[in-house]
């Protein structure tokens, strides 16, 4: 199984690959539109700030390639976020894949929101053995608010998507590779999912 993760200088790329190689893959990083759509499965991480992100990505055209992908797609944390229409962190345009717009925190909360959080409201098989109010680890000042494509969520002042689903592509708001067991298992599952697209 060929399995690349997205390399487009935007954040947590080491630790998802060690975390893959915890469970025996060997996953290349990389910015090829070749590679990436030879790939069975792709990993689009993010770890930084949504309009210097979606900038790097229009540098290296990765822009076009991200939305036409066919086989399963998981955005993480902010590679999400830039799944969606658009985040209010930097006014930044999105990829418009997930029908929903990213928004700051209320002021009522302390941001960033760091740590761990529980999930709920758990569908697809991306969380295959995975409890009700299981806790993932999180570091975020923006979100996705609740939305029909939402496949897990989450309360931090207020409730939010914390997972989303339309099609091939799936995002995640928490890092599964700094998330324990319960986080490998996600990682797993998300390896073993059939591309239906």
């Amino acid at each position: 199984m060929k399995i690349v993760i997205i390399n487009y200088g935007a954040g947590n790329i080491q630790s998802i690959k060690f975390a893959l190689k915890r469970l025996g893959i060997r996953a290349i990083l990389s910015n090829d539109e070749i590679e990436i759509r030879q790939a069975d499965k792709v990993i689009f991480p993010g770890v930084g700030e949504a309009s210097s992100a979606m900038l790097k990505l229009k540098e290296a055209g990765l822009d076009e390639v991200i939305p036409t992908l066919k086989q399963p797609v998981l955005g993480i944390c902010l590679g999400m976020q830039l799944l969606c229409n658009s985040s209010e962190e930097g006014n930044t345009k999105g990829l418009g894949i997930f029908d929903v717009e990213v928004i700051k925190f209320p002021n009522s909360v302390k941001v960033p929101q760091i740590g761990w959080n529980q999930i709920q409201n758990l569908k697809s098989g991306l969380f295959k053995n995975i409890s009700e109010n299981e806790f993932m680890y999180l570091v975020h000042s923006f979100y996705a608010p609740l939305c029909k494509e939402a496949i897990a969520t989450s309360e931090y002042g207020i409730q939010y998507s914390s997972a989303l689903r339309k099609d091939n592509f799936y995002g995640v708001q928490f890092h599964p590779e700094k998330s324990s067991t319960a986080g490998e298992q996600i990682l797993k599952n998300f390896l073993n999912l059939k591309s239906q697209y």
